[in-house]
């Protein structure tokens, strides 16, 4: 798993162990993203994108022109239901951001490699929580003017279940928002009314 924090600029990689478990791996610098605290909106708003992603083997990219790189996937289901847009939104080398994040060559080298033996491995996706500082009550409250605030507070419900259990949350979008750890296997509709959580789920939240 990966966490990017955009205030810091600094990227986390978290690999399973043997529990089951999360355990942080190594933390590297951030040397460029662009815009501003929040999520993208639209193409061409030279903004790094935030929420919860899934990198998939396609989304790797060997022969990039800013060295290695990996799409973050972005629109997801979230963005799709907002009607947000952009294209070709990387995690890559150089130091240079127009929407994505720059971890010089050197970084991606490193980053790249774990990812693709994480698949090789037989992982399917590697999760990516992009956030915009690490999601405290302190740090919201010092934001506290800014309308992401309810974006943010919905990406803290995903974040706080990882930091409790060290386990990745299980991620989907209802009422265009995010939804974690639901019970069932049906895939929810992102414009649709959210399932009433049995109250064991509720808890557990």
């Amino acid at each position: 798993m990966i966490r990017v924090f955009k205030e810091s600029s600094e990227l986390e990689v978290w690999k399973r162990t043997h529990t089951g478990r999360y355990a942080l791996l190594k933390t590297y610098p951030i040397c460029k993203w662009s815009g501003a605290l929040g999520p993208k909106i639209q193409e061409g708003d030279y903004q790094s994108p935030e929420g919860f992603y899934d990198v998939t083997p396609a989304l790797m990219n060997p022969k990039s022109n800013y060295f290695l790189s990996f799409n973050v996937g972005f629109p997801n289901k979230f963005d799709q239901a907002w009607g947000r847009t952009g294209s070709y939104l990387m995690i890559h080398g150089d130091c240079k951001s127009v929407g994505c994040y720059a971890m010089t060559d050197d970084g991606i080298k490193e980053l790249y490699a774990l990812v693709r033996e994480s698949f090789r491995g037989g992982n399917r996706s590697v999760q990516l929580q992009l956030l915009p500082f690490r999601m405290t009550e302190a740090n919201l409250a010092r934001h506290a003017a800014s309308p992401h605030v309810p974006f943010w507070r919905n990406l803290k419900e995903g974040t706080d279940i990882f930091d409790r259990t060290l386990q990745l949350p299980a991620v989907d979008v209802c009422e265009k928002r995010y939804v974690f750890n639901r019970t069932g296997a049906a895939l929810l509709d992102p414009n649709g009314t959210c399932p009433v959580a049995p109250l064991s789920t509720m808890a557990a939240l």
